[in-house]
């Protein structure tokens, strides 16, 4: 099969959170499996520095924008034998310091920004002389070139034109614009309705996408449930409507990347039959961090966005009321709403000995945060998929979640299933609540066996994207509903 995919973003080359990740490895996983993968994403600042082997393709883009004709180059960079990454160099666009916006502003023009990829996307996808099989978008940046490709279809007469499927990241996130926004598509005004793309007088990006691709899929079974129900930011009834075409697939993990033995980022190797290594990570990231170096402390730890969304008013309160109460230490890496991020240092300040707040991101150092921690706390109020919760299993890191989404589809409680359990749920999102979560993880390390038993089960989950793979395959070869 051919499968193009277009997207924002693309690891390694760029990478504001879990969409990056995402669309890499499963890209890759379905290059290994042998089918032919082409990923569009837009040439941002550094790019070609950083990859000097990229080549431009001769092939020119020169679409209209509205009342604008903007030209744009493409650029390619093969990496191995069935995938190649295709860079669309817009430099008035994407030459720019940030991928979405500035000192935490969004750019102004983010909706012709990406109109006009979508527009490269779905060009691409309906002439390019690699004609594929099924396109593949992903968020809001992308979906209006599913109701793009459908005019090219069914308007147009292009019956060439690929499949499309677009994969739901967090629909918190839908890229609403006002309605003289749609002018730019270019299309004729009747798709401009309460059934296709105006959502209360605005153009809303993921609302078109959402409307007419024609395969949804959203990233855990259990979310694809919630976002029909009272998860959907108002798209609720948009979603109910395309039930049917809806599929939940958890996100996989990347072990190549995530894995706790050969890792340049660790300075201990371990592994589910040999945990010494994860106790000497334990004792160096104390070190590192400048807590005190005791084997028999918990350390409970976050790595995340710094956003409402992750349940930061609840565990901060929590943490409070816990680490004044009990030996244990907290460290946390992460950044975003700044008063949150001052919270955590004044938590810091009046722990000095138990807390570490580390604003700011560093892959190395979330490496060694998971090797090093006992539990990983994630309290989101709602979480698509969640990536943390899958890595801290792999590294010992018994997570401590909130039963939603795609924490629901991979943490295992005692109460859900003593046989294989894995970790720590807690349903109410309440400060009370994740503190008798703790309280749990605080009794389940006193047992020794019991901590490693878990720990060990976690380690030898697999959440591999081989899996997650097939099931995309699955549900690009279903009929279209």
């Amino acid at each position: 099969m051919k499968i193009l995919m277009a997207s924002s973003e693309v690891h390694p080359f760029s990478k504001t959170g879990g969409l990056a990740d995402m669309v890499g490895a499963l890209s890759k996983t379905l290059a290994a499996l042998g089918h032919e993968v082409g990923v569009l994403t837009p040439l941002y600042r550094g790019l070609r520095e950083r990859f000097p082997a990229m080549e431009r393709v001769d092939w020119a883009l020169r679409l209209p924008l509205g009342g604008q004709m903007i030209e744009a180059t493409l650029w390619k960079l093969p990496l191995g034998q069935t995938e190649t990454i295709y860079f669309v160099d817009q430099p008035e666009f994407f030459d720019r310091a940030g991928l979405y916006g500035e000192a935490g502003d969004a750019f102004a023009d983010n909706a012709e920004r990406f109109l006009f990829f979508s527009k490269c996307a779905a060009y691409m996808a309906c002439h390019f002389p690699w004609q594929a099989d099924v396109l593949h978008l992903h968020d809001w940046h992308t979906a209006p070139t599913a109701l793009l490709v459908n005019h090219h279809k069914w308007r147009e007469g292009l019956r060439t034109a690929p499949r499309v499927c677009l994969t739901l990241h967090n629909v918190a996130y839908q890229g609403q614009f006002i309605g003289n926004t749609f002018g730019l598509l270019n299309l004729p005004w009747d798709y401009f309705h309460a059934d296709g793309a105006e959502f209360y007088g605005g153009f809303n990006f993921l609302k078109a996408g959402i409307v007419y691709a024609d395969l949804l899929t959203t990233v855990s079974p259990r979310y694809a449930r919630e976002i029909t129900l009272d998860l959907g930011h108002g798209m609720e009834g948009v979603l109910r409507k395309r039930a049917a075409a809806l599929t939940g697939i958890l996100n996989g993990v990347d072990y190549g990347e995530w894995r706790t033995e050969d890792n340049p980022h660790l300075p201990h190797p371990f592994n589910a039959t040999n945990l010494r290594g994860k106790s000497r990570n334990k004792l160096a990231l104390q070190k590192e961090l400048g807590l005190p170096v005791e084997p028999g402390t918990p350390i409970f730890a976050s790595v995340t966005r710094l956003a409402e969304q992750k349940g930061m008013d609840i565990l901060l309160p929590a943490l409070e009321e816990m680490l004044a109460a009990h030996e244990m230490q907290f460290v946390l890496l992460g950044s975003g709403d700044p008063a949150i991020e001052q919270s955590f240092r004044v938590l810091a300040e009046r722990f000095p000995t138990k807390v570490v707040a580390q604003i700011g991101y560093d892959t190395r150092l979330s490496h060694r945060i998971e090797a090093g921690s006992d539990f990983f706390l994630m309290p989101s109020r709602y979480e698509p998929c969640g990536l943390n919760q899958m890595y801290s299993l792999r590294y010992g890191a018994i997570p401590i979640v909130r039963r939603t989404g795609g924490l629901d589809d991979s943490v295992v409680d005692f109460n859900d299933d003593p046989l294989h359990a894995n970790g720590v749920k807690f349903d109410e999102l309440t400060a009370p609540a994740l503190a008798n979560a703790i309280r749990k993880a605080l009794r389940i390390y006193a047992d020794k066996e019991l901590l490693n038993l878990l720990r060990r089960r976690g380690m030898t989950a697999d959440f591999s994207w081989e899996q997650s793979a097939h099931e995309y395959l699955s549900v690009f070869q279903s009929p279209t509903v």
